[in-house]
């Protein structure tokens, strides 16, 4: 059986890391000179971005790979006939 996560678990499990990324887009929107706002705050925000689709993935596979240690059973498949005496 293959688990799977839900994109409201994900939503869950990044909702800080979410509200860090706004905060540094905005910090660098806010610190670019008039007139060079995207020369000045295009690279950082791209930083900040890569950052957080890292992040994001991660902790997606994390989440999946949860859900799949969950669901193992090893006394499933460690069942051994019994023996007769």
């Amino acid at each position: 059986m293959h688990e799977k996560i839900t994109a409201s678990q994900l939503k869950k499990a990044v909702r800080g890391e979410v509200d860090t990324l706004i905060e540094e887009v905005v910090k660098a929107v806010n610190r670019a000179q008039p007139g060079r706002i995207i020369a000045d705050s295009e690279e950082p925000v791209r930083q900040a971005s890569a950052l957080f689709r890292q992040h994001l993935y991660e902790r997606a596979v994390q989440l999946r790979q949860q859900h799949s240690e969950a669901a193992f059973s090893p006394c499933a498949r460690r069942q051994r006939p019994k023996v007769r005496e």
